[in-house]
Formats: structure tokens, C-alpha cells, sequence
């Protein structure tokens, strides 16, 4: 047996070097084709990208075309260099630099020597291009935005960085790519596929058709439309509303989680970022540190959320059993709840139950709940934990997966939590009782604020939040099509709607009804601290709000944030309830609110967190956006001689 075995592998693999040998030389040529490389020319050919549409099928997103003047530095041959800068109006040392950078990339492959240029500058360039070897022209598509706002929800696209072409070999240099929003999340979808072109070169270096007749070419595949849930009239009135005013807007549709609107402000016209200043644009946008116009408000701002989460706590409370709609509490205008310790309440006081604690956002009617729902377990830490899940299974304190690709996990603490903040020492109920009214260790962003009230309106369902509606040719994920329940049960919040409801009709947010649609909804107010020369200061209060329409067969479920607003029923609530009625009925009967939120402005609070000098040498230098530089806001601000640094909690 050992005489036949080692001839008999020898033999196999003499037949499988053979095989693969005649492969290789007689049927396939690619190995053929990469030794061949430096008498063929590759050309790319660049699909234009899928068009983006609204809900309702408004054109978003399109296209228009853009010339890149490409360059093979090997080809480069003498060249007039004076009349090549003043044709594409750069001087020599752009010119030298820009050479220098390609040569980096490769001395054999194009790269892109002058990005975008428009179609006059690419007529004048045609012309004598036959005068400088080494360049061409290569043809792509920008987008063409068709509306001037939405800009974190589109996102934008940019050519790829040496980082982005070493991890991913669909990419060469020059090539474009999807960055932030829906560009990002759906670039392979939206980028297509680009075709390549392989030329024949002779020994003159002159092209003489296609190698091999073409057998390795492959033809560009337009990139798929699509989609998305976005109302685009809802995103627009948003913005138009959140004008002079920072923070942001959450609409979700509760049945189906699809977003209606997500807004951001301040925002910018995502225009400014398509062509031979978009780089420029970019830096001015990035480097405004004041007011974050790239920072996605409603996706990463991890905020206190104020009396909105006295839903929350009510909700745990009748789930666990230590109340129930009928339970009393007695409000002395605050809660005393230890030695010393007393928390204000804005409330008529009384003896309250769920109803009316709810619609009054009676901080002693929810602290009680909340203490009683720890001091049900033996151990504060096993209580904590108990809270602490059934939050969790609203979407809290984790990340959600929705399509977008940025976002925050917010906070919802634990016993553990609680352990590393006071280690050595006991703790309670009481030490910890200010999470019962969404302040303490709470931490939410405006789309989890919105989701929770979406669940709510469900009575304690949700589907994942997500942007993309439909995508041509395929289905969209099957995790946005997957029902997520609480562990709350639905009997327990038809009483807490209820009292939602008459928020409107008797509580705090009794002046803003609109006419004809049944809204049920939650005023907050978020203390709002600052640093200023190292010591804590107490700014102005955050104004939130949170709410759902109609009260049966819900439509729409909204989260809004505005900094610095003063209280929930100021700038939130009003803003809550126009979006509401723009939705359900596509027209504004409340003009004395729209009026008040469109002519309102918040530039003034804003700019009292700096001090005068630096906010001058922030707008001389262009730094600053121009919705910050205007004359009635600096009117309004104070004189400052600190600088004052907000907390990190909302960048």
C-alpha cells in the first residue's frame, strides 16, 4: 500500500498543476490582462446615482453632471505650465502639489488632479486638452438638490479618503462617496455599479480600441431610487419653525415607526455642500462650534427629558402594583423628601390621583410613585434594576437600529450605576428620586423621547424608527417590519392617555387645542447647567414637549426639543402642535401660534453663553453662520465678561 500511495499523490497533483496551468494560459486571461496593464488604458464609467423621493413620491434628490480633470503622472510629457494654471485658474505651486499628491497615489494609475468643475470650465478645458498628455477628462454626476432643506436627513457625498480606498477595493481615487444621512446608510444601494473600459495602447502610447474587443468591459449600473418616510412639506415646515431657535423635531407615524420628520437646528441649505466649494462650505460648518449646524440634534443630543418621563414613571408604577389609577397623594407645592430635602412643585397642590397628577405634572404625585416602585424590593439596587428594564423595553438607554448612521444610546442607570457613584456609603429611594421626574441620571435624545411616546399612543408596541419607506426592486429590512412589546401591559395605559388628553383641555398645555383633532400630550421644562470659569451655573431651562394625535388611531407621535427655551408650553408646545396640525390637516388654522414661532427667536438667550469679543471674532472670520449674526439678537444679548462653556450634554 505505501508503494502505490506516494506515486499515486505525485500523479493527482502533477494532473491539478497542469489543469490549473491550462486554466490559467488558454482559458482565462485575467492574469493575462494584469501583465498587460502597462500597455492598457482602464477607463471608469460612473452611474448616476439613485434618485431620492418623500413618502408621497416628491423628487428629493437628483443629479447633475461634473467633470473631474483627471492625471496618469507616468503620461505627463512637457507641458506649458503657465497656460495650464491660468486655464484652470490655480497657481504653479497648486499645480506642483497636486502632481506630487498623485505620484503618492500612483505614478501608473489616475487620480483626480482637479475635482467638479462646472460645464463652462470643462468647455475651455476641452478645447486644448489635446495640448497636455497625462490628462483627461472623467464625467460624473453631483447631486442636484431640488430642496433646500433636509440636509442631515440626506446627508451628503465626498470623494473618498486613502483610509476609505485600503478598506474597501470598489473605491479608486477621485471616487464619491455617501457621508452621513442616506447617502451613508444606503451607499451601496444609492452609489450603483461603475463600468470599466479596458484600452488598447501601442508603443506610442496612443490608444487603439478596446482590448480583446472588449471581453473585460462591463457596463455602469445606475444606482437603485428610493424612498423614504419623510413628509417632505412636514421636514420643511419644521425647519421654517425651528428658525433662531437650537434643538429638535422627532414625527413618527406609530403604527408602522416610519419618520415623518427629522429636523435639526440650526441646519443649512445641503446645496452648499455640492461643487468647488463644498470643501470650503464643509470647513466653515464644521469649525461653527457655537451652533453645531452638523450636529444632528435629534439623533445625538442626550438630554435630560423633564416631565415627559413622568410617564414613564407612572406606566412602571401601575405595572408593578405599588399604585393604581385611584391612589391619592397630597401636594404641598413640593415633595419633602428627606431631612432637609425638598423638591418644588408648580402644581395646585391637594390631594391628587393618576389623572390629575399627570395632567398638572405634579412632581410629588410621581416622586411618590417612583419611591414606592423601589421600596417594593428589599435592596434599592434590586429595585433600581427592576425600574430600570421595563424603561429599557421602551428603546431607552441603548441604541435603537434605526437607518441612520449616527446616533446616541442615552442613559438609563442602573444599580450598578449607582454603586460607582457612591461607593463605600448606602443608598435609597431618596438619594436617587429626582430619575422620577425624567432629571438625576436620565439621559434621552429627541428620537427616543418621540419613540416613547409613539409607544404609548400604541399602548405599548413599538416598530424600530426608521427613514427608509421603500427601495426599488427589494424590501426594506426586516427588522423595521418586527413588532417590539413593553413589558408593561396595554390595560395600564388608558389611564395615563387619559390624563395626556386633558394636558390639553385643563393642564399645561391647555391653551395650545387645535380645533377638530384630539391631541394628547406632555409639557417638560429641563434644567440646563453651564461651566463658566470652572464653577456649575444654572442657565436657562430647556423647553420640551411631547404628544400624539388623534387620541384614537394615532397618526403621528412627536418629540420636541428647544434649548434654552424657558418651559414646555413657551416654544416646545406651541411647535408640537402646529407640526401636528400640518400633518393631519396640511393646513394652519392656529396662526397667532405660527406666527409666534415663526417671527420667535432665541438668538439672544444663546448669545449670552459668550463672551462678546469672541462672538465678533467668530462672525469676522466667517466662523459663525449668518442666523447667528443677526442685528435684533445681538440687540437682546447681555454683555458678558466670561466665557461661558455649556456642559457636555448636548455636544
Amino acid at each position: 500500500m505505501r508503494k502505490v500511495l506516494f506515486p499515486t499523490v505525485i500523479f493527482i497533483a502533477t494532473i491539478l498543476i497542469v489543469a490549473r496551468i491550462f486554466y490559467l494560459q488558454i482559458i482565462d486571461d485575467s492574469f493575462k490582462l494584469a501583465s498587460d496593464n502597462n500597455a492598457i488604458k482602464i477607463k471608469y464609467d460612473y452611474p448616476e446615482r439613485g434618485y431620492i423621493y418623500d413618502r408621497y413620491g416628491k423628487l428629493l434628490v437628483a443629479n447633475q453632471p461634473s467633470y473631474d480633470i483627471m492625471v496618469i503622472p507616468k503620461d505627463i510629457k512637457e507641458l506649458d505650465t503657465t497656460e495650464f494654471c491660468s486655464l484652470l485658474n490655480i497657481t504653479k505651486e497648486d499645480f506642483l502639489k497636486k502632481i506630487a499628491k498623485a505620484k503618492v497615489y500612483s505614478p501608473r494609475l489616475p487620480s483626480v488632479f482637479l475635482p467638479q468643475l462646472n460645464k463652462l470650465e470643462y468647455a475651455a478645458f476641452q478645447e486644448k486638452q489635446r495640448k497636455f498628455q497625462g490628462f483627461y477628462i472623467q464625467k460624473r454626476s453631483l447631486r442636484d438638490y431640488q430642496v433646500n432643506y433636509g440636509a442631515n436627513v440626506f446627508g451628503f457625498i465626498t470623494q473618498v479618503n486613502d483610509n476609505i480606498i485600503q478598506k474597501n477595493k470598489y473605491y479608486n481615487s477621485g471616487d464619491l462617496i455617501g457621508k452621513q444621512g442616506v447617502e451613508e446608510s444606503y451607499e451601496e444601494i444609492l452609489r450603483g455599479i461603475k463600468g470599466v473600459k479596458y484600452i488598447q495602447k501601442d508603443k506610442y502610447n496612443r490608444e487603439i480600441g478596446s482590448y480583446k474587443e472588449g471581453k473585460y468591459d462591463t457596463v455602469a449600473v445606475q444606482g437603485k431610487d428610493i424612498h423614504l418616510t419623510i413628509d417632505a412639506e412636514l421636514q420643511k415646515y419644521g425647519e421654517e419653525l425651528m428658525v433662531n431657535k437650537r434643538g429638535g423635531i422627532v414625527a413618527i407615524e406609530p403604527k408602522t415607526g416610519e419618520i415623518l420628520a427629522l429636523v435639526t437646528a440650526p441646519s443649512y441649505d445641503p446645496a452648499i455642500l455640492v461643487g468647488r466649494q463644498r470643501s470650503k462650505n464643509y470647513t466653515m460648518l464644521y469649525n461653527d462650534s457655537i451652533a453645531k449646524p452638523l450636529y444632528d440634534r435629534g439623533l445625538l443630543a442626550e438630554y435630560t427629558p423633564g416631565s415627559p418621563f413622568k410617564i414613564l414613571t407612572g406606566l412602571v408604577a401601575l405595572q408593578e402594583g405599588v399604585i393604581d389609577e385611584n391612589t391619592t397623594f397630597f401636594c404641598r407645592h413640593g415633595f419633602s423628601y428627606a431631612p432637609g430635602r425638598f423638591m418644588k412643585c408648580h402644581c395646585h397642590g391637594g390631594a391628587l390621583q393618576l389623572h390629575r397628577g399627570i395632567y398638572e405634572s405634579c412632581n410629588t404625585y410621581f416622586s411618590s410613585s417612583y419611591m414606592a416602585t423601589i421600596n417594593k424590593y428589599k435592596k434599592p439596587a434590586d429595585g433600581v434594576d427592576v425600574w430600570s428594564n421595563h424603561l429599557k423595553s421602551f428603546g431607552l438607554g441603548q441604541f435603537m437600529g434605526y437607518d441612520l448612521p449616527t446616533g446616541r444610546k442615552g442613559k438609563i442607570p442602573t444599580s450598578k450605576t449607582y454603586k460607582r457613584m457612591y461607593p463605600g456609603w448606602g443608598w435609597s429611594s431618596k438619594t436617587i428620586v429626582s430619575n422620577a421626574i425624567g432629571q438625576g441620571e436620565v439621559l434621552m435624545t429627541p428620537i427616543q423621547l418621540a419613540n416613547m411616546i409613539a409607544t404609548v399612543s400604541n399602548k405599548g408596541y413599538y416598530y424600530t424608527p426608521h427613514i427608509i419607506k421603500s427601495i426599488k426592486g427589494q424590501m426594506i429590512d426586516k427588522k423595521f417590519r418586527t413588532k417590539h412589546v413593553t413589558t408593561v401591559d396595554k390595560k395600564y395605559f388608558d389611564p395615563v392617555i387619559s390624563g395626556l388628553f386633558d394636558v390639553y383641555n385643563f393642564g399645561t398645555a391647555h391653551g395650545l387645542n387645535v380645533e377638530g383633532i384630539d391631541i394628547c400630550g406632555k409639557t417638560g421644562t429641563a434644567e440646563n447647567f453651564a461651566k463658566i470659569n470652572g464653577k456649575r451655573v444654572k442657565l436657562q431651562d430647556h423647553s420640551i414637549f411631547v404628544a400624539f394625535a388623534p387620541k384614537d388611531n394615532p397618526k403621528i407621535a412627536i418629540a420636541v426639543f428647544v434649548e434654552n427655551g424657558y418651559w414646555g408650553a413657551r416654544w416646545a408646545g406651541p411647535i408640537t402642535s402646529l407640526m401636528i396640525e400640518k400633518y393631519i390637516k396640511r393646513k394652519i388654522t392656529r396662526k397667532d401660534l405660527e406666527k409666534r414661532m415663526l417671527e420667535g427667536s432665541l438668538q439672544g438667550e444663546y448669545n449670552k453663553y459668550y463672551a462678546k469679543p469672541v462672538v465678533d471674532t467668530l462672525i469676522k472670520k466667517d466662523i459663525i453662520l449668518p442666523a447667528l449674526n443677526q442685528t435684533d439678537a445681538n440687540k437682546e444679548s447681555k454683555k458678558e465678561e466670561e466665557i461661558i462653556v455649556p456642559e457636555n450634554k448636548v455636544g
